[in-house]
């Protein structure tokens, strides 16, 4: 049963083309994996079938009745609740069914013989309605969710508005799973989730029983929990059945195909237009060059997708810096309350770290107290000599009018223009790219920019908070390999062990000394 149908899809933003006559049908049940490299138009998709965008040709039908659940981080939350509010609202239905119910035996107390025969059928309807939906184990399903996301560590009755954008972004996803609705929409949803919580959520898209798409990065997750892939690539989409290692090997193996066929087909023409050159001037061997140029009029010609950009990363380094990079002395951070028990050890110079541990715990909190940017509660950091530090932050909010030439321009304003492109070009970024405004590209474009303005300057530190969400496959793995030729000391926030392992000294478990409960 076909729950969306989409024909003949057509999008742009201005003269760059997202999507050209695309259709395609999601039957109930289905997990789809919607991979592409950043900035092919994955989010657009998700954007256009839920209509908050409206394409520039093209229709996008729902069948009928169906529930649309859309992991959207841009969703309002109301100031004054709390993440159990927020929680029992995906139940919202429910209880106001349950509103319904109790108005009905109300009703009853003075109803006529036949009033109450026709109240009594409906009061039946909604407790079936009730009892199929297990209306009297929301309590339950909450806490199962709310566990498996590790949202009871925030804090239940803690209010919203004191929420971190992945704590936000946490509750929001509880919030649709909790709704289940007929097909889940999820974009990047383990982003800000730590490893327990990844596997929690595997196991539960594993079992879900009526159909997701999924974008995600972390091809290990994406690769264990569906079962058929969309490949976003040149304004297409393709299907193809199996996992994301089925799909590697199938399209690599029509890539091929694909550049065979063109090869041939070129040495054909390359024979016939040699043939004609000869011959269609000779009266005698005039007719087989007329038709050998039909032949070659009539050709559909192949052609060759144009590679897209692959990222290089090269950070410049600074001079040498002193031995002790950090040393801290009986740290205590926080904000109102202490996140951490106090800390006495030091980074030093060489030394490749990753933190790791839950949501929730310190760790971006840990760095900005390195940075001076948040005061501890207790005990000093002192820093080292002669550091360089360049930082990436895990949110940042671009201005709306900003541009990625203006972004580069504001940390290097002695620039000429063609070395602010050449320098944003080397990084994967197209021409259309790098002439649109920070706010229309997508996460991993702009997290590619950000990583352009940071590689450019001196640095002999760097402190990088997830700095990997957003990014395709192509962009971790030339950050992983540039960060492995970095020679100087780096600081970084990761949940993702495949990304790190191959290049830290030392891993730093930051759940050994928070003061929250896990």
């Amino acid at each position: 049963m076909s729950i969306l149908s989409v024909q003949h899809l057509s999008h742009s933003f201005g003269n760059r083309i997202i999507f050209q006559d695309v259709s395609f049908r999601i039957l109930k049940g289905e997990h789809i994996g919607l991979i592409g490299a950043n900035g092919e138009g994955k989010s657009t998709f998700l954007q256009i079938v839920t209509q908050t965008l409206q394409p520039d040709e093209g229709t996008v039908e729902w069948a009928k009745n169906v529930r649309v659940g859309y992991l959207d981080q841009h969703t309002s939350l109301t100031p004054g609740s709390t993440l159990q509010d927020v929680l029992r609202s995906a139940f919202q239905p429910l209880f106001a069914l349950e509103t319904q119910l109790n108005d009905l035996y109300l009703q009853m107390t003075d109803a006529s013989p036949a009033l109450l025969d026709r109240l009594l059928e409906e009061v039946g309807q909604i407790q079936e309605t009730l009892d199929a939906h297990d209306f009297y184990l929301i309590d339950t399903k909450v806490d199962e969710i709310a566990n498996g996301l590790g949202l009871r560590a925030i804090g239940l009755h803690r209010d919203v508005t004191e929420l971190s954008g992945g704590q936000r972004t946490k509750l929001l996803l509880a919030k649709l799973l909790l709704e289940k609705p007929d097909i889940l929409l999820l974009d990047e949803p383990t982003n800000y989730l730590d490893a327990p919580h990844i596997e929690w959520l595997q196991r539960y898209l594993l079992g879900y029983d009526n159909a997701f798409v999924l974008i995600s990065h972390d091809m290990p997750f994406l690769n264990s929990v569906i079962g058929l892939i969309y490949h976003v690539e040149n304004a297409q989409l393709t299907r193809y059945v199996g996992n994301y290692d089925d799909f590697l090997r199938v399209y690599e193996e029509q890539k091929q195909q694909k550049v065979a066929a063109y090869k041939r087909q070129q040495q054909e023409i390359s024979q016939l237009q040699d043939f004609v050159a000869r011959n269609k001037a000779r009266v005698s061997t005039r007719n087989m060059a007329m038709s050998r140029q039909k032949r070659l009029d009539k050709m559909d010609v192949l052609e060759l997708a144009k590679d897209k950009p692959k990222p290089s990363f090269h950070f410049v380094e600074a001079k040498t810096p002193s031995k002790v990079i950090f040393s801290l002395d009986k740290l205590v951070i926080g904000y109102d309350t202490p996140l951490s028990q106090p800390l006495t050890l030091s980074l030093l110079r060489g030394q490749k770290v990753a933190l790791i541990g839950a949501n929730g715990i310190g760790k971006t909190t840990l760095l900005r107290s390195l940075l001076g940017l948040n005061p501890p509660l207790l005990g000093t950091v002192e820093t080292g000599d002669g550091l360089e530090i360049g930082y990436f932050e895990q949110e940042v909010k671009a201005s709306p009018d900003l541009t990625c030439i203006d972004a580069m321009w504001n940390e290097y304003p002695h620039l000429a223009q063609r070395d602010v492109r050449a320098a944003l070009a080397k990084c994967g970024l197209t021409t259309q790219h790098i002439e649109s405004k920070m706010v229309v590209l997508s996460g991993g474009e702009q997290a590619k920019v950000r990583l352009c303005t940071l590689q450019n300057r001196a640095t002999n530190v760097l402190i990088l908070d997830e700095p990997t969400n957003h990014l395709d496959v192509d962009a971790k793995e030339e950050l992983q390999r540039a960060l492995a030729a970095y020679h100087g000391t780096i600081l970084l926030i990761s949940h993702e062990p495949e990304f790190y392992t191959p290049f830290v000294t030392d891993i730093w478990n930051c759940e050994s000394w928070t003061t929250k409960v896990l």
